[in-house]
């Protein structure tokens, strides 16, 4: 899969037409309920349109105006619905697009699989392979699904599901006989019985988990939902209270005018919008391929204080890369360059490739066109962790010490003191050496390390001027681990890492009022992801890691906390930015309604009929149209959210003061105003 997912357009006929099915759908009384704002619209657009009937059956002048209130009271429940419906839709289309990818994933099954050595395979879509089928993997094939080795050894990259970067031997029988899905063989063969049953695979969940889109609401969205419940109990009194002085003021005032007054000075927009936001941030989190289990722990995100990380795969390069060549006494470095260069042309794996890269960068060599029969090439195996060439009489190898020392018939007490000297110093580090050797003699040692990823200093201040900490987490020595720390920039690290550490130190740091976030991928990481209160797991990781966390990257791509935690911020910024552009509407609504509706009675009123409306009804329908349509017009502002810039809190609350606060109350002016001329000219009333 790709680090993103496609995005799918809010208006694409996909989305809209499903989601205005769903929408009538909401409609249920029973569903509504847990919306108390929208619940209270939809009890009083039934309402009026009991008095909407009840007009028409005696015929009475108000008919025309009841039905229109009514009509518009449904638009706005219906509106509110569709908001939710289209959010739910994009994280259903979504999970069709995830459904579609798995067939991206092809596998080699093998026609006789009882038949030892026989290869002979048909290729099928990974997605249609059985518990029990036997499939043949090699080089730079990715497993198709957890499954046990019958037979072969090899070596795999698991880097995504241990984080080391130093590839590890898999072979059948004993405990190294298991591997799981999405990991890539980088040599020799496999034979694989497939263990995952038809359909249960995680991303079978991950996709069912999608198209539920159900979730729990955070503790925030129930405080937010408490606020605009007791709010619209405020202003169900508050009109029975107008009704009241309107009747002691001789001003007649009909039901079907209160209820409109009601429902427009309740808080329906964000009330309309607030079930949308929610779920828009983990369709936003799938457009990253990482699916939330956890409603809660999208919101938490955006309040953590630390943020643990690995240092393999995540800070740094799953692969280790090559650095420098050390030659022994009497070799120059430019002569072990060419050597290893010739001894690594067969090498395909991702160090083989790296020395290349090195010895052409740094001196300039080029790789040799090989001709002729005397020539042969030795490609890296499990068995033998070595390889090299046989070129005009020269033998040349490259691989593990003990297997290079083979080679030259040699121990390691008889190897150059300058030698072992290399190889001690590259192992303290942290670093994996690798022997050189030609015929019988040993050239020197090649240096590879884990390399810091590029740009991510710069990504760690950025969470740090956010107020966020950044714990790399190793199971290296202090000496690497602190050399690896500092070169990325993280505030702090925890070397030689325990499972019993790493969650010792996130409770210590919960019991202190921190929000921690934990990215982890094996069995040891099980612990830290349950207790963290943003646990990422890595999709190719282990099933308890999986089961653990409560997020999961389908990409195995730990840098994504960051991405997770600016959706997190982004959720928390657009619920309060909606939230103070619907109050600031309502006030803006007062001056629209109220003196139109009073001003007769009290004509002192006018003043405030800034907006100079028509009519006391025109300026009833022009607000409840108005109420209605700015739902529709925030829909995509919901989804897509508001844009994240990492300030302070100060700073965001002037910013959606004068953004939202300001564009809340001028909105309305404008809106109802060309509502009202639009109503009169047509003469709707």
């Amino acid at each position: 899969m790709s680090t993103s997912t496609p995005r799918i357009s809010v208006f694409s006929p996909a989305i809209l037409l499903p989601a205005l099915r769903d929408a009538f759908l909401k409609l249920d009384p029973r569903q509504l309920f847990r919306n108390p704002v929208i619940f209270v619209t939809e009890v009083v657009a039934a309402l009026v349109t009991a008095i909407f009937v009840q007009d028409l059956l005696v015929g009475s002048a108000e008919a025309g105006f009841s039905g229109q209130i009514a009509l518009w009271l449904w638009f706005t429940v219906l509106f509110a619905c569709l908001s939710e419906a289209v959010a739910e839709g994009r994280g259903k289309a979504q999970a069709e697009s995830l459904r579609r990818g798995k067939t991206d994933l092809m596998a080699k099954k093998l026609l006789f699989p009882e038949r030892a050595g026989d290869t002979a395979s048909e290729v099928i879509p990974a997605t249609a392979l059985k518990l029990g089928d036997i499939v043949y993997v090699e080089t730079n094939d990715i497993i198709p699904g957890d499954g046990e080795i019958i037979a072969g050894v090899a070596s795999v990259n698991e880097s995504a599901i241990t984080g080391e970067s130093a590839p590890v031997i898999r072979e059948a029988g004993g405990d190294r006989s298991a591997v799981t899905g999405g990991t890539q063989v980088i040599s020799d063969w496999l034979r694989i019985r497939i263990t995952a049953k038809p359909g249960d695979s995680f991303v079978d969940r991950m996709i069912g988990l999608i198209e539920g889109a159900t979730r729990q609401k955070t503790p925030n969205e129930l405080a937010l939902s408490i606020l605009l419940s007791g709010l619209t109990l405020i202003f169900l009194i508050a009109v029975v209270t107008l009704y009241g002085l309107a009747l002691y003021g001789g001003t007649e005032l009909s039901v079907a005018v209160l209820a409109a007054l009601l429902v427009t000075l309740i808080p329906t927009t964000i009330g309309g919008l607030l079930s949308a936001i929610g779920i828009a941030g983990m369709d936003r989190l799938i457009g990253f391929n990482v699916i939330a289990t956890s409603g809660r722990a999208v919101e938490a995100a955006g309040d953590v204080d630390t943020l643990l990380l690995d240092k393999t795969g995540t800070i740094t390069f799953g692969n280790r890369m090559a650095t420098e060549f050390l030659p022994v006494a009497g070799v120059s470095e430019k002569y072990l360059a060419e050597a290893v260069l010739l001894a690594s042309l067969s090498d395909e794996t991702a160090e083989g490739r790296s020395i290349v890269a090195l010895a052409k960068a740094d001196f300039g060599l080029v790789e040799p066109v090989l001709t002729g029969n005397g020539n042969t090439t030795i490609e890296f195996s499990a068995q033998t962790r070595i390889s090299g060439i046989d070129i005009d009489g020269r033998r040349i190898r490259k691989g593990a010490v003990d297997a290079v020392l083979r080679f030259v018939s040699l121990d390691k007490s008889q190897a150059a003191s300058d030698f072992s000297r290399a190889v001690d110093t590259i192992a303290r580090s942290g670093g994996t050496p690798l022997a050189v050797a030609e015929d019988d003699r040993l050239l020197g040692v090649v240096h590879l390390k884990d390399v810091v990823k590029p740009g991510i200093k710069e990504r760690f201040a950025a969470l740090r001027a956010m107020g966020i900490k950044t714990v790399m987490v190793t199971g290296d020595n202090p000496v690497t681990a602190a050399a690896i720390a500092s070169e990325a920039g993280v505030d702090d690290f925890i070397a030689e890492a325990t499972p019993e550490q790493k969650l010792d130190y996130i409770r210590s740091e919960q019991v202190g009022g921190r929000l921690i976030a934990m990215c982890g991928d094996g069995t040891n990481d099980a612990p830290a992801l349950a207790q963290a209160d943003v646990g990422v797991a890595m999709q190719s990781g282990t099933q308890a890691a999986r089961e653990a966390g409560n997020m999961v990257d389908l990409d195995s791509s730990p840098t994504k906390l960051i991405e997770i935690v600016e959706i997190g911020k982004q959720i928390l910024m657009t619920r309060g930015a909606l939230t103070t552009f619907s109050i600031a509407n309502d006030v803006a609504k007062y001056f629209a309604i109220i003196p139109a509706l009073f001003v007769v009675t009290y004509p002192g009123l006018g003043a405030l009929n800034v907006m100079g409306l028509t009519s006391p009804q025109s300026a009833i329908l022009s607000a409840v149209i108005f109420n209605a349509l700015v739902i529709i017009a925030l829909i995509p502002l919901a989804l897509r959210g508001v844009t994240y810039r990492p300030v302070g809190a100060a700073a965001l609350l002037s910013r959606n003061l004068l953004v939202y606060g300001l564009g809340g109350l001028v909105a309305p002016f404008i809106g109802i105003k060309l509502l009202d001329m639009a109503i009169t000219a047509l003469g709707i009333i």
